[in-house]
């Protein structure tokens, strides 16, 4: 049976990063953008995407809130979200998973490692996102 087609939200401040990852999704998904957190907002609300790849380094709204936010409203709490940043794992990794992202990918990013890395998150269901994050809780607290 074909995989339905999924539509993705790309959230960056950065038009050329934007476009380039329309690029290099679209033959895979449908593919919608959104320059800051609040457009990324709005655009979930209006699309209800399948799944969303976020920057953290954004004005107003930043990628950590906007995964909370997501995370913590009912109608989205089980989204998939990738966070996709040029901040180093030593700085994002543990906040970014804290905060609910289920991926936490550096950039520059090939979209032969972004396509299964959004496949993945799809795949994952509600009761294995909610156990990730409290193992991931958990160790922190040890």
């Amino acid at each position: 049976m074909a995989e339905p087609h999924r539509t993705i939200l790309v959230v960056d401040d950065h038009p050329e990063l934007l476009e380039l990852l329309r690029e290099g999704l679209s033959g895979h998904f449908t593919i919608l953008l959104a320059c800051n957190g609040a457009e990324g907002l709005t655009a979930v609300a209006e699309s209800h995407p399948d799944c969303a790849i976020i920057d953290i380094r954004m004005p107003d709204i930043d990628g950590l809130q906007l995964v909370r936010t997501l995370r913590g409203d009912p109608t989205t709490r089980d989204m998939p979200l990738i966070i996709l940043t040029a901040m180093p794992e030593e700085q994002g990794l543990l906040p970014g998973l804290l905060s609910g992202a289920d991926r936490y990918l550096t950039k520059p990013v090939l979209p032969s490692e972004l396509i299964p890395a959004i496949q993945n998150a799809i795949a994952l269901s509600a009761a294995e996102r909610a156990r990730r994050l409290r193992s991931l809780v958990e160790g922190e607290e040890s």
